[in-house]
C-alpha cells in the first residue's frame, strides 16, 4: 500500500492580528452603537482576514471586544486565548494605545519596544493603530480614543515563554510580523534567540551561556553563579545560529552546556541538532574513545551503541575523563568552524542528572590561523 500523504498544516493568526481586530470590532461598535461580531482587517502579508468575536461589551463610556487566537497547527502558548481590545473615547487628540490586564511591560532594553512600554511589538502597534484609523476616516471622526490591549490568561500563560527571561513582567507579548502562525516555524524561536542576545549585551553581559534546554540550563546557572540572569540563553537546537548571533553581537565568550545526545554532534560539527537534522556518528565517538585509551571491546560496543548517552555511560563506568575532555574540545574546535574564530568558546558536558562529565576551552583568536577557512 502507498503510504497516505500528509495532512497539510493549518497556518494561524498572531496575537498581533487578533489584538488589531479586536480594535476594529470595539471600535466601530463605539461609534454605531451596535454589537460587531466580526471583523475584517488586512494583514501586512496583504490578505484580507475576517475574525469572529468572542465578546463585544458595552461599558458606560468605552466598548469592550474579544476573539480567541487560533494558531493553527502550531504548537504555541498562545492558541485559544481570548485577546481583548477596549475602546474609548479621549480628550486627547490622536489615538493612545496601551497594554492592560496580561500583557507584558517591557524593563530591559535591548528589545524592539522601550522600556516601560507595554510589550506590543512594532508590527502589531502599527496594525492596531492602522485599524484604528481606518475606522475613524470611515466615519470620519476627529475625536481622540484610547485603546487597551488586554489578556486576561496573559500572565498564566507568559511562564511558558521566556518573557521572564527577557524583562517583560506581567504577562505575554503581542507578537507578529506577518499577521499569520506558519506552523512549527523556527522563525519565532530563533527572533527570541536574537532577542535574548541583545538584552543581554545591553545589559553589560560579555559572557554569555548557551545550553539546549531548561535542564542543561539550571545546571549551566549553578556553574556560574556569578552571571546574570540576562547572561543564560535557551538555543535549543539552533546551535550554529546562536553561535554566528552572538559573534556579531559582540559577545566575547560564549559557554556551551548540554549533554551527551546533542553535544555528540556539534563535536561532528552538526551545529543544527534536532534529533532528524543528522544521526549520531557512533564511528566518530568510538574513534574518540580509541584515542583517549578505550579497548578494542570498548570501542566495538560504542560503534554498536544504540544512542550517544549510552556511549557516555559506558564511558563513565570506564572512568575515562579523557574521552569527555576530548568531546568538549572538538566542539569548541568546531564551534569556531562555525564563527571563524575570534570569540572564546567553552564546552561542558553534563548527564542528565546533573553529574559533570568533560570540560573543555579554546580561544578563538588563538586558534585563528589553524584551519584553512
Amino acid at each position: 500500500m502507498e503510504p497516505k500523504p500528509e495532512k497539510p498544516l493549518r497556518q494561524g493568526y498572531t496575537t498581533g492580528s487578533c489584538a488589531a481586530a479586536a480594535t476594529k470590532a470595539a471600535l466601530t461598535a463605539l461609534i454605531t452603537k451596535e454589537e460587531q461580531l466580526e471583523a475584517t482587517i488586512r494583514l501586512p502579508i496583504g490578505k484580507f482576514v475576517t475574525f469572529q468575536m468572542e465578546e463585544c461589551r458595552f461599558n458606560d463610556d468605552s466598548v469592550l471586544a474579544g476573539t480567541i487566537k487560533d494558531a493553527g497547527d502550531d504548537p504555541d502558548a498562545t492558541h485559544q486565548a481570548l485577546i481583548q481590545s477596549e475602546v474609548s473615547w479621549s480628550d486627547t487628540p490622536g489615538i493612545t494605545l496601551d497594554g492592560g490586564v496580561g500583557v507584558g511591560r517591557v524593563t530591559k532594553e535591548g528589545l524592539p519596544v522601550p522600556v516601560g512600554e507595554a510589550a506590543i511589538n512594532p508590527v502589531p502597534r502599527k496594525m492596531i493603530l492602522e485599524s484604528a484609523q481606518d475606522v475613524l476616516d470611515e466615519f470620519q471622526i476627529t475625536r481622540g480614543i484610547k485603546i487597551i490591549i488586554s489578556v486576561p490568561e496573559g500572565e498564566e500563560i507568559a511562564k511558558k515563554t521566556l518573557n521572564g527571561r527577557l524583562g517583560i513582567l506581567g504577562g505575554i507579548s503581542i507578537l507578529g510580523t506577518r499577521g499569520i502562525v506558519i506552523p512549527f516555524s523556527t522563525s519565532a524561536y530563533k527572533a527570541s534567540i536574537v532577542s535574548a542576545i541583545n538584552v543581554a549585551k545591553v545589559n553589560g553581559c560579555h559572557h554569555v551561556v548557551i545550553t539546549t534546554g531548561g535542564r542543561s540550563e539550571k545546571f549551566a546557572m549553578k556553574q556560574y553563579p556569578s552571571l546574570p540572569e540576562d547572561a543564560f540563553i535557551e538555543m535549543g537546537d539552533f546551535v550554529g545560529f546562536t553561535l554566528k548571533q552572538c559573534k556579531r553581537s559582540g559577545i566575547k565568550r560564549v559557554s556551551m552546556v548540554g549533554m551527551m545526545g546533542k553535544f555528540s554532534k556539534v563535536a561532528q560539527g552538526v551545529m543544527m541538532v534536532h534529533s532528524k537534522s543528522a544521526p549520531v556518528d557512533f564511528g566518530f565517538l568510538a574513534d574518540l574513545a580509541e584515542r583517549a585509551g578505550a579497548t578494542s571491546e570498548l570501542t566495538g560496543q560504542i560503534r554498536g551503541a544504540n544512542t550517544a548517552s549510552q556511549v557516555g555511560d559506558l564511558m563513565v563506568e570506564q572512568g575515562n575523563q579523557e574521552f569527555f575532555n576530548s568531546l568538549c574540545d572538538s566542539c569548541c574546535r568546531e564551534a569556531l568552524k562555525e564563527v571563524k574564530g575570534g570569540i572564546s568558546i567553552e564546552t561542558t558536558i553534563y548527564t542528565l542528572k546533573g553529574m559533570l562529565l568533560g570540560k573543555a576551552e579554546r580561544d578563538g583568536e588563538e586558534y585563528k590561523d589553524h584551519w584553512n577557512w
